[in-house]
């Protein structure tokens, strides 16, 4: 067992360790600059897909917000209100400045991984769409890299759909235990029965519950923050600034100072909004649009939602209250829970409980998809899937009832800094693509096109399914496209 673990442990060294961050940085810093900085180039665009009117007329089909929404619950989760109050623990006020730094740069790149799972997305038969870095390796690289696809999908198996769903669960239980005196067997069997109804239903059921819980859990975090700065203005200015002097050693917090700020801050912001990662690009393949770039300026967003609101409503909450001692280490859910209390009062602790429920609940729907979408791309068989959703509720239970449990899912983070590798590898080779429609998008925009439509006929040297490009409203082929029946592929 040991050699199992130093095993693991050596590929986390290698990734996590001091290789991935830097790599990911750099390279979100290349896709900003190659692409003009599309992230803000597009910034405006972003809030187009919360109005009604860019919502697909097929009510078969997944809309770009429910994919948003799916993703933003992916994306969103436990290390929303621990992991930032962890980094400023141990990097400081500046730790904030520097996830804002790499959720920007992240946007970037999240553009480009979502882009490219659009345009290589194949129909599934009943009007949704499957897709992501396995596709676009299949179908942009060429088929003889099957084998990165399959590294990839059971990577993508093993970390979320089963090691992060466990810890998913264990946060559930821990957070009714710990606040409402619930016992984890309950906590286990009520997140059990509604993780089988939801998954289930698939990835339909998924997007509408998401459509549902996503905004309520969002928004209501972001009033709670808003009101907690409202009644603490005064000092808002002040922890502005210790952010910023924190942040470029002009202050030190904490041991390590700016050092210390940056590295919290990169690799907090990293593991929160997954950009480059290679997750939520198989949820942003599910969405009927009509034009590649259109969804991955709607994932863009989703890292903006992440990082530069609700991580940074956790911030301010925790920097404008009196509990938080710079370079004093407490447990990250203590941190939040008892600045919430010292603005609000008691009453807070209950909410943050309700909280952290629904970020856990939003992350394990969205990794079963994941794992379905992994298990898609090693084998077709209809048993599988079942026994996929069975394994998933297992799990969900197990990390729940046992916390001891989780430690059985060691593996997680260093397969899903392998998954990170593969999905950088695949982005880098199918850069100049993303390039050409890209190009094409900006070119629609310029002629007056309001909502910019992919037509395949100018991309013949492709493997883009026309059947995947059809009008979302009218659902009829996009321009140059040539009809075809849905098929699965």
């Amino acid at each position: 067992m040991g050699l199992i673990y130093g095993f693991f442990g050596l590929i986390e060294d290698l990734t996590w360790g001091w290789a991935l961050i830097p790599i990911l940085v750099v390279f979100g810093l290349f896709i900003t600059l190659m692409t003009g900085f599309v992230q803000f180039e597009f910034f405006g665009r972003m809030f187009r897909v919360l109005s009604s009117k860019n919502q697909s007329g097929d009510p078969n089909a997944i809309s770009a917000r429910q994919a948003l929404l799916v993703s933003v619950g992916g994306r969103v989760g436990g290390g929303n209100i621990a992991g930032v109050a962890v980094a400023i623990s141990l990097g400081g006020p500046g730790a904030v400045f520097w996830m804002w730094v790499i959720a920007l740069v992240g946007m970037a790149t999240s553009l480009v991984e979502a882009s490219l799972a659009q345009l290589y997305k194949r129909p599934v038969g009943d009007g949704t769409f499957k897709g992501g870095p396995a596709g676009y390796i299949l179908y942009g690289i060429g088929h003889q890299y099957r084998w990165l696809a399959v590294i990839y999908a059971v990577c993508l198996l093993l970390s979320f759909a089963l090691g992060f769903n466990a810890f998913q669960g264990n946060t559930f239980a821990g957070a009714a235990n710990d606040s409402l005196g619930v016992d984890r067997l309950w906590s286990a069997i009520l997140l059990a029965v509604i993780t089988g109804f939801i998954v289930y239903g698939g990835i339909r059921r998924i997007a509408k519950v998401a459509d549902v819980i996503i905004p309520i859990m969002a928004l209501s975090y972001i009033a709670l923050a808003l009101i907690i700065i409202l009644i603490n203005i005064p000092s808002l200015p002040g922890v502005l600034w210790m952010i910023v002097a924190n942040a470029f050693g002009l202050q030190e917090a904490v041991g390590g100072g700016m050092g210390a700020a940056i590295a919290q801050g990169l690799r907090r912001g990293l593991f929160s909004n997954e950009a480059g990662l290679g997750s939520a690009p198989n949820v942003a393949a599910t969405a009927h649009v009509r034009h590649p770039i259109s969804q991955g300026i709607t994932q863009s967003f989703s890292v903006f939602i992440d990082t530069i609101i609700i991580c940074s409503c956790t911030a301010f909450i925790i920097l404008l209250s009196p509990v938080y001692v710079p370079g004093a280490e407490i447990d990250g859910v203590v941190l939040t829970q008892q600045s919430l209390v010292g603005h609000l009062g008691d009453w807070a602790q209950y909410y943050l409980t309700f909280a952290i429920l629904l970020f856990a609940f939003s992350s394990i729907i969205y990794n079963y998809y994941l794992g379905e979408v992994a298990l898609g791309v090693m084998t077709n068989h209809p048993a599988s899937l079942h026994v996929l959703r069975f394994a998933i509720v297992g799990i969900v239970f197990l990390g729940a009832t046992a916390p001891g449990a989780t430690a059985v899912f060691f593996f997680s983070d260093p397969m899903m800094g392998i998954l990170a590798l593969v999905n950088l590898i695949a982005i880098m080779m199918l850069f100049p693509v993303l390039l050409r429609i890209l190009n094409d998008f900006r070119a629609q925009l310029k002629a007056g096109v309001e909502r910019p439509v992919l037509d395949p006929g100018k991309f013949p040297d492709l493997d883009i399914d026309p059947s995947a490009w059809t009008d979302p409203q009218s659902a009829k082929p996009a321009a140059g496209g040539e009809t075809e029946a849905p098929i699965a592929r």
